[in-house]
């Protein structure tokens, strides 16, 4: 799951802070960061949070298969990685997970969600620190390896600052409010989970600054 290559330190800063549901041995909250490869250099990076259905090991189970199918079906789109997931998982109870892939080459990000992983992606000022101006990943309803909906990723701009964070659903809503903005994404994925997890689920936090190409308009 951890990618700490070169190509992905070279486009995101990332954090990520995660907690089993008290008592459990193991997580169903699990991510995925992945350089996608180009030529000479990477031509951009996935990032991933999975969710099993439920907890415990029959939710940890489901999201291992889903990280280890998007990891050997990265380089294709989103709309396939979905599908490949969704075929891997039947017969499970399931995951719901969001994605996103940042391109420095264009300064873009195409993300697409299925289910309640929540996507907000925070606004950068000229000088690179996080302002209020924010979007959400719009997801859709459905369980993937279950019944998968239909799906159409959505691309907006990104700048140098702006900064993703993916949360599953054991985290409460307003995750936003009194972040820190002069933190690391460790830091503000920390900051997250300690203030906000619920302590009835999983949960995952996972914060991703990007740091690629600038570009002159939204």
């Amino acid at each position: 799951m951890l990618e700490a290559s070169a190509e992905v330190a070279a486009l995101l800063e990332w954090g990520v802070a995660a907690a089993a549901l008290p008592g459990q041995a193991e997580s169903g909250d699990l991510y995925l960061v992945r350089p996608i490869a180009g030529t000479g250099r990477a031509a951009g990076v996935l990032v991933a949070v999975v969710d099993g259905l439920g907890h415990g090991a029959e939710a940890a189970t489901a999201a291992r298969l889903a990280v280890t199918a998007l990891g050997s079906h990265s380089h294709e789109s989103l709309l396939s990685v979905f599908e490949r997931c969704h075929q891997a998982l039947k017969g499970t109870r399931g995951v719901v997970m969001s994605l996103a892939l940042f391109r420095p080459a264009d300064s873009s990000l195409s993300w697409l969600g299925v289910g309640n992983v929540e996507g907000m992606l925070v606004r950068a000022d000229a000088a690179g620190q996080i302002r209020r101006a924010r979007k959400a990943l719009l997801t859709r309803g459905g369980i993937v390896g279950g019944e998968l909906p239909r799906l159409k990723p959505e691309v907006v701009r990104v700048a140098v600052g702006d900064t993703l964070i993916f949360a599953t659903d054991g985290i409460r809503e307003g995750f936003l409010d009194g972040l820190p903005a002069d933190a690391t994404p460790q830091q503000q994925a920390d900051d997250i989970l300690t203030r906000y997890r619920k302590g009835t689920d999983d949960a995952l936090v996972l914060v991703a600054r990007y740091r690629g190409r600038t570009r002159t308009g939204r």
